[in-house]
C-alpha cells in the first residue's frame, strides 16, 4: 500500500491553519512537517511551537516530524511533547544517529533515519530503524527536481531488509514517484506538486494509482 503525506511546508506559510485543512480535505492520514535549523540546511522552518499550534486542527490527521538539525537530540522530546505521531533524523547529523532512534522509540514514537542523495545507502542500513527516508533533493528547499540517481538507491535499501518502509521526500510528482514506488518506497511525500494541484484529492489518487 503506498501512502502520500503532503509536506505542510511546500503550502502557505502565512496560513498553515488553511493549508492543514487542504491536507485534511485530499483524504490522507499523513502530514510531513520539516524543522530546520538553518545549519544542517540552508534555511529555517517550523519549530515546536509551530506544530503545537497546529494540534487544534489536526483532526484525524498524524504528524511526521523530519528533524533536518546539527543536534536533532535537543529538540526530539520537544516536538515529541508538541504532538509528532513520529520523527525521523539524518545519519549525517552531529548527534549519534543510534542514540536519537533510540531516544525517539524511549518516547513511544516510531523512529526514521533519513539520508542525503549524496550518502551511500550502505551508511545506514546498520542502523535498523523503523523506517528509512529517503532525499530525492537536497533538503532545504521545496520545489526542488528530482535527483534520478537515488531511484537506485531506494533498491538497494529496500533489497537489503524489505520489511523496513522507505519513505522517500523530495521532487516526487505523477512522473517520479511511481519510479520510487517500483524499486521499493511505500511512503511519498510530495510538497509543491501537491499544493499546485488544482485538486489535491485527485492528485493523491493519481499518485496511488501510479
Amino acid at each position: 500500500m503506498v501512502i502520500v503525506a503532503p509536506s505542510i511546508f511546500a503550502g502557505d506559510l502565512s496560513d498553515l491553519r488553511s493549508s492543514l485543512e487542504v491536507i485534511h480535505r485530499s483524504g490522507v492520514s499523513w502530514v510531513h512537517i520539516d524543522a530546520m535549523d538553518g545549519h544542517f540546511v540552508p534555511n529555517l522552518a517550523l519549530g515546536p511551537e509551530t506544530v503545537r499550534s497546529l494540534l487544534p486542527y489536526k483532526k484525524n490527521l498524524k504528524f511526521e516530524v523530519h528533524l533536518m538539525l546539527e543536534r536533532p537530540q535537543n529538540f526530539i522530546e520537544s516536538f515529541a511533547k508538541a504532538g509528532a505521531d513520529r520523527i525521523s533524523v539524518h545519519v549525517e547529523a552531529s548527534d549519534d544517529p543510534q542514540k536519537s532512534l533510540a531516544k525517539i522509540r524511549q518516547l513511544g514514537l516510531s523512529a526514521g533515519l533519513a539520508l542525503n542523495p549524496e550518502t551511500p545507502a550502505e551508511t545506514v542500513m546498520s542502523y535498523r530503524p523503523d523506517y528509512y527516508v529517503v532525499m530525492g533533493v537536497h533538503p532545504g528547499f521545496a520545489g526542488q527536481a528530482f535527483i534520478p540517481e537515488v531511484a537506485e538507491k531506494i533498491q538497494k535499501i529496500h533489497r537489503s531488509d524489505p520489511k523496513i518502509p522507505i519513505e522517500i521526500d523530495g521532487g516526487m510528482n505523477i512522473t517520479t514517484a511511481p519510479i520510487c514506488i517500483q524499486r521499493g518506497a511505500s511512503f511519498i511525500v510530495a510538497g509543491s506538486a501537491f499544493f499546485r494541484a488544482p485538486d489535491p484529492q485527485a492528485f493523491v489518487q493519481q499518485l496511488k494509482n501510479e
